[in-house]
């Protein structure tokens, strides 16, 4: 562990959101036309030492408290949701890490460098013939003298190529059943990425994250100490659904502030013929608002787990709830920017005007697919059957 814990990154959501105004805004059209990694962002997190943000102080790292996380994910989400998508992936990983690192452990030590070297961390956790089920993997840890190896067929993996480090999902052993996984810390020069084929989307195209075939060598000591199973019930699920709902919140409150901002315009010109178009400002502000409650709510109830003891969130109604949050907000968050649109009218659907609304829309109708709602669905529909609470 650091003899001494670098000072704490002041006001963590300011420097978010003035990064995401000076710096990730002025260059999201761009990342988005040409699907390119959101670079002169992440470089400007990176030097103000927000990449490790989440890393607690036990860890090399500023221990920023997981509301502050979440608030700089709205900040970037509201001027490139590229940019907070891959901010929010990051912490994902890290925060995953610190909770289930041994103190003096390989993966404590990793954690110092990543603090210490600001390193960009992504996720191996899709895989060809699971059916998109996180869950399941067919690739195994392979025991060799001196360590593991695996080789791993992901569809996609967000910033791979840019990426410093990998959290990589994988079955426990090649007699293990897909759902016995464990998780594999590794970092880019014990790793060979194979790619396999392009990232031109629809949306979200600055995570450029194509497929990969990952193959990898490294310590057996690099392997997380725990399950899977456990370490996506208490970490990776609820955080992944908390800090990609605020990135989507910011996505809908900017395309909601473009829809005022061209309703306040109109209205100079001609206050009658504003008059419906403000109307249908009223009623998105309707929708809006239910938006941002239930988020908030989402990481109250994260930020109320007792440190130290997660067992809270292992249970069938916490499930439930961290799935609702994610059902909700990635239904709500599209539904916001095609009503943004529908106020802006032709403005908001052309590209090259101030209120422009398409990149917003793109963006946000990716939220279903993370984790795909209907597969959610599927587990809420069987979790409401045998739970007590709800």
């Amino acid at each position: 562990m650091s003899a001494s814990a670098p000072p704490r990154i002041p006001a963590l959501s300011a420097i978010g959101r003035d990064i995401g105004v000076r710096v990730a805004a002025p260059h999201a059209e761009d990342v988005d036309r040409n699907a390119r990694f959101p670079i002169e962002a992440i470089d400007a997190l990176r030097a103000a030492g927000a990449l490790a943000a989440g890393i607690p102080t036990a860890f090399g790292g500023p221990g920023h408290p997981l509301g502050d996380i979440a608030r700089t994910c709205f900040e970037l989400g509201r001027s490139c949701a590229s940019t907070g998508m891959i901010f929010a992936m990051h912490q994902v990983q890290v925060l995953t890490l610190a909770r289930h690192a041994e103190p003096g452990g390989r993966i404590a030590a990793h954690l110092e460098r990543i603090a210490a070297e600001q390193r960009l961390v992504a996720s191996v956790t899709s895989e060809i013939g699971t059916g998109g089920d996180l869950g399941r993997s067919m690739a195994p840890v392979i025991r060799r003298p001196g360590g593991v190896s695996f080789e791993k067929r992901a569809p996609t993996v967000s910033y791979g190529a840019t990426a410093d480090d990998f959290l990589v999902t994988l079955r426990r052993a090649p007699e293990s059943e897909p759902g016995d996984q464990v998780a594999v810390l590794i970092s880019r020069d014990q790793v060979q990425l194979e790619p396999a084929g392009e990232w031109d989307t629809f949306g979200m195209r600055g995570t450029c994250s194509p497929g990969f075939t990952v193959r990898g060598r490294c310590d057996s000591a690099q392997v997380l100490p725990v399950p899977f199973s456990q370490v996506a019930a208490v970490s990776m699920t609820p955080l992944s659904h908390v800090l990609w709902s605020h990135v989507w919140l910011g996505i809908a409150t900017d395309a909601f502030d473009r829809a005022r901002e061209c309703v306040r315009t109109a209205t100079r010109r001609d206050p009658d013929q504003a008059r419906t178009a403000a109307l249908r400002l009223s009623q998105l502000s309707c929708e809006l608002s239910p938006m941002r409650s239930v988020v908030a709510a989402g990481l109250a109830d994260l930020e109320a787990v007792p440190e130290g003891d997660p067992s809270s969130l292992e249970t069938l109604a916490s499930a439930l709830r961290f799935n609702t949050l994610k059902l909700v907000a990635s239904t709500q968050a599209p539904d916001i920017c095609r009503g943004a649109m529908e106020v802006c009218g032709i403005s908001g659907y052309r590209n090259d005007t101030a209120f422009s609304i398409g990149r917003h829309l793109r963006d946000a109708m990716s939220a279903s697919l993370m984790i795909a709602n209907d597969r959610i669905h599927t587990t809420d529909a069987g979790l409401l059957l045998v739970a007590k609470e709800v």
